[in-house]
């Protein structure tokens, strides 16, 4: 507790440092950043997803949450369970203008969507900062959409793998305390003002330390290698990984199946719910991360991959066709 109390106060210092910082340059670099343009950038999304949706299940019909303009076009950056399957998506800004938005493209494997409104937004875009320059202590700002009120003072606590149950590994994700509890899209903004992370998720324990809740961010990096192919093509080039549809979870030192995608590769194949996983080929993987790691090492998708759970105190062998996630998916993206 005491030591929350003293991280509290060094995270109040940093933030009034960070807009003291912003007030005092303003004048100066007018043409460079201000509060003003940080919050007008960050936007509120709303969306409808098609009623067939594979994700309609888990994540709901209407999705809502934070987008962040990052060009002069509109083009609008979020985290993609907000948007994938969309039909029809609206970007509000802080001044309250409603303005429809076409979907662009969504990538599973970083987690990042685009939108972009049917006309220009009239925000000045976000900056694009480096997250591989964001490190552990540093103290940070998260805003979502809603003006000043939805601004809050954060500190990263780790950087290091996520390994998320929906077959989802991020390499250097961003953790950041205190939780902040309007995660979806919400903006990671360094000391210079710019944009260094897209929220993901709250966790129980941020810091991997048991000190407590906090967010995962998907550090913005992973955006540059792939955001022309998702403006012109709607998904990353090149070859997919391999997805088997399952849903993991780490129990007892023990993977086990939680739940198997409808008309799935893995369900096609005759995994259940409650199988443990016990090899991938002749390797048995040590968790989650590695888990995905061997799948991964097999091929790209459509590779066959072979897998041992146990089932009812059996072994059984299974052979998996894998596929495109996207390809599973029902989109019906306006890019």
């Amino acid at each position: 507790m005491r030591n929350a109390r003293r991280r509290g106060a060094i995270l109040a210092g940093a933030c009034l440092i960070f807009f003291l910082a912003l007030a005092i340059c303003a004048p100066v670099r007018a043409q460079t950043v201000s509060l003003d343009d940080l919050l007008s950038a960050v936007v509120h999304v709303k969306t409808t997803i098609n009623p067939d949706g594979r994700s309609v299940a888990n994540l709901g019909r209407t999705r809502d949450g934070t987008g962040i303009v990052i060009d002069d076009e509109g083009l609008v950056l979020t985290i993609g369970y907000l948007m994938v399957e969309a039909q029809s998506a609206e970007v509000i800004t802080n001044d309250g203008r409603a303005v429809p938005a076409n979907v662009v493209g969504y990538d599973h494997e970083s987690g990042f969507g685009l939108l972009r409104a049917i006309m220009p937004l009239k925000v000045r875009p976000l900056a694009l900062g480096r997250s591989t320059e964001v490190k552990e202590k540093d103290p940070v700002v998260i805003i979502g959409h809603g003006g000043r009120g939805r601004v809050a003072r954060a500190e990263v606590v780790s950087r290091r793998a996520f390994a998320g149950g929906w077959e989802y590994l991020l390499d250097d994700a961003i953790y950041t305390w205190p939780p902040y509890p309007e995660w979806s899209g919400a903006a990671l903004i360094d000391r210079s003002g710019k944009l260094v992370g897209v929220g993901s998720l709250i966790l129980k324990d941020a810091s991997g330390q048991g000190d407590g809740p906090g967010n995962m961010f998907v550090p913005i990096d992973r955006l540059a290698p792939i955001m022309a192919d998702l403006i012109a093509d709607g998904r990353a080039a090149g070859p997919a990984k391999p997805w088997l549809g399952v849903v993991t979870q780490e129990l007892g030192g023990r993977l086990v199946v939680a739940a198997v995608s409808p008309d799935g590769p893995a369900a096609k194949a005759g995994i259940r719910h409650g199988d443990i996983i016990e090899k991938i080929g002749s390797a048995a993987p040590k968790d989650m991360e590695d888990f995905y790691r061997k799948i991964w090492a097999q091929g790209a998708a459509g590779v066959t991959i072979p897998l041992d759970v146990r089932r009812a105190d059996e072994s059984r062998h299974f052979e998996v066709q894998s596929m495109n996630r996207l390809d599973h998916l029902r989109l019906k993206s306006t890019y």
